[in-house]
């Protein structure tokens, strides 16, 4: 402010007087002063100013019993600050550089190599259809195959069997330590091998419709296809195997049965004939018709023997000897209609032709015994076709693998996607970087 009021003076000094003369300043800083109007002018000036003053030394003053800081500072970086910039160079510019570097100068290439395919079985028509469904003893659908080929390029020992086909520790252990980000360290188990499998062989399945990818990168484009092939192979070669299986058991299945069904044929059949043996009756309802038929002459016999008598009768006196004859007829005829009768409840074997048993038990037991015979032949029938069906579906593959992409062969380096994986581990520190930071300063403003 004092600056500023020399300021005003030494332009008041210098402007004209009154009377169009101008008064030079002193050059050696004496202590002559204007005179007049222009006299009063700079001491109007100077009382504002110094007025001007005290109310910013008042002000000041003010602001400094409230605890406030004068007037606005100047930005500037304070150590938090300083400390923020530095964690943001160390967690995040330093390991995004050092990925950047590895990636674009250290990570070998490799190459990809991609397959697909896809259970399939052929419909079987027919006897399947006119047994309906009695000759499906495979069992499995395309569906539960795919699942189970699924688990099984993901298994241990599909891994194994590769390794053994390809030196899979060879291939993928050549750039250790080189390479020691995605190579293969030296010495693996079984069970690292087949971790690290899971880093080479990317699935994609899809369970509605069955479809199954297969990508395989390795680090170089013939071992890649090679590898690809060979699980193709292997999982063709597991297929057959759960072919075999199925055939196997739908054999062993429909010959049990048909063991079954040929026992109770025998048993039927031997209860059959051990009935008629101690009935001495082939078919009880044709005997019993015959039976009928015996009661039917008797009655019509007896009916015209009534006839005759009573015709002798108005004729002739009851003592004629042919009366007599013709009652002794009826009463023969009589005798043996009561022993036909009896013969059908006959509870033992007599001279008057009864079997010992009464002939509504014998139908019953007929009936039982004929319906259990007729049951066994349809059983033994449709064991027999069922044996037949099986036998068919052993002589041909009923599932198949579909192989839709062959393994394809790489002209080109595709992995590692260094563009995407510098993104993404780029995207990741800066996510951790600032929830660290935003932990960080919660915690400090709660103390």
């Amino acid at each position: 402010m004092t600056e500023e009021r020399a300021t005003v003076v030494q332009n008041a000094e210098s402007q004209d007087t009154t009377d169009g003369t101008v008064t030079p300043l002193p050059q050696d800083g004496g202590a002559s002063k204007p005179t007049g109007p222009l006299r009063r002018k700079l001491d109007a000036a100077e009382e504002r100013a110094k007025q001007a003053e005290k109310v910013i030394d008042s002000l000041r003053a003010e602001l400094e019993k409230k605890g406030r800081a004068p007037m606005a500072q100047p930005a500037r970086m304070k150590s938090r600050h300083w400390g923020l910039l530095f964690s943001f160079v160390l967690l995040v510019l330093a390991p995004l550089a050092a990925a950047v570097f590895y990636l674009t100068t250290i990570a070998e290439d490799r190459y990809g190599s991609t397959a697909g395919f896809a259970v399939r079985s052929q419909e079987s028509s027919g006897a399947n259809d006119l047994l309906g469904g009695l000759a499906q003893f495979t069992g499995g659908s395309t569906a539960s195959d795919s699942d189970i080929l699924y688990e099984y390029i993901q298994s241990q020992e599909l891994v194994a069997d590769v390794d053994a086909a390809l030196d899979l520790k060879g291939h993928f252990g050549q750039h250790w330590p080189h390479d020691w980000v995605f190579a293969l360290w030296p010495e693996p188990t079984l069970e690292d091998l087949t971790w690290y499998w899971h880093r080479i062989v990317g699935i994609s399945y899809d369970s509605g419709s069955g479809l199954m990818e297969v990508q395989v990168t390795a680090y170089d484009p013939d071992m890649a296809q090679a590898i690809n092939q060979t699980i193709v192979e292997l999982s063709q070669t597991r297929i057959n195997a759960l072919n075999e299986r199925a055939r196997e058991d739908a054999m062993r299945y429909a010959l049990a049965d048909l063991d079954e069904a040929l026992e109770r044929l025998k048993l039927s059949r031997e209860a059959l004939i051990q009935f008629r043996t101690r009935t001495r009756i082939v078919d009880p309802e044709t005997d019993i018709q015959g039976r009928m038929g015996v009661m039917n002459n008797l009655q019509q016999q007896l009916a015209e023997a009534l006839i005759e008598v009573d015709l002798l009768r108005g004729s002739l006196g009851n003592s004629d000897p042919r009366i007599t004859t013709a009652q002794k007829r009826i009463d023969v005829i009589r005798e043996r209609i009561n022993l036909e009768r009896n013969s059908f409840a006959s509870a033992e074997t007599t001279e008057n032709g009864g079997i010992g048993e009464d002939y509504p038990s014998l139908i019953s037991e007929y009936e039982r015994l004929s319906v259990d015979r007729e049951f066994a032949e349809q059983t033994y029938r449709a064991a027999l076709t069922a044996l037949e069906v099986a036998r068919d579906e052993a002589t041909r593959q009923s599932r198949y693998l579909a192989t839709y992409i062959k393994p394809t062969h790489a002209e080109a380096s595709q992995y590692p996607q260094r563009v995407i994986l510098i993104a993404l581990v780029g995207l990741f520190l800066l996510l951790i970087w600032a929830i660290m930071a935003l932990v960080y300063y919660s915690i400090r403003d709660r103390r």
